[in-house]
């Protein structure tokens, strides 16, 4: 079994990375970077596709316990950190590419400020956009955590923080942590019920979004506000 130090030296993942750029790597051998070295049967980049394929890629790695993670043979309290702080910093890149203030003009850009953050989670939230007149984001509110369905969320919870910022829309998106996006018929009642409700406060409800396993699902696309 080779270890990376006998790698051809232009072969090793930091020296390409180097002189090519860290878009030339693969994602095992961008997460051996941040593993460093390996373990006695496997060096770091075989580390690497090990968690890759047993969590399912990035986004698996993403969503997986912290001391789940660190119990992974080869990993330990350091390393496990190390890719937790990676992905949060990707995370975060993402955001800030936005700007501070995203327009959102379709169910695909709402769910890009969501999906990455919302399908790791592992209870479920339920959160809104606050939406103003030209459908820019002025905050995105989390409004309950635990279980989503319309006999245990307030309505009045939903459009507290939209009355005080004075946003004109809302949309809504929870996550089903059980992996599976497809709307439940308590999803599509709370839906309604904000919907009536946004009526008199004079606040669109636009849509609702259900997340899990990084896909979602529009109710407003699937013909059900």
């Amino acid at each position: 079994m080779y270890t990376i130090r006998e790698w051809a030296k232009d072969e090793r993942p930091r020296e390409r990375l180097e002189r090519l750029g860290a878009q030339s790597l693969s994602t095992a051998e961008l997460l051996a970077i941040l593993l460093r070295v390996g373990i006695r049967g496997e060096n770091a980049v075989q580390v690497a596709r090990r968690l890759l394929q047993q969590f399912g890629g990035l986004p698996g790695l993403q969503r997986v316990a912290f001391s789940e993670l660190k119990a992974q043979r080869g990993l330990g309290t350091a390393k496990a950190a190390q890719i937790k702080a990676a992905l949060e910093l990707g995370r975060r890149l993402q955001l800030a590419q936005r700007g501070e203030r995203p327009r959102i003009s379709s169910p695909e850009d709402a769910a890009a400020l969501l999906l990455y953050e919302m399908s790791a989670l592992e209870q479920e939230h339920l959160r809104a956009l606050l939406l103003d007149t030209r459908n820019q984001v002025l905050k995105i509110h989390e409004i309950v955590r635990g279980s989503v369905n319309s006999a245990q969320v307030r309505i009045a919870e939903i459009f507290r923080e939209a009355v005080r910022l004075n946003a004109t829309a809302i949309i809504l998106a929870h996550n089903h942590p059980s992996g599976d996006p497809t709307p439940s018929p308590d999803d599509v009642a709370l839906t309604r019920q904000a919907q009536e409700a946004g009526r008199l406060l004079d606040i669109a409800v636009l849509d609702h979004l259900i997340i899990a396993d990084n896909r979602f699902v529009s109710l407003k696309a699937q013909g059900l506000l």
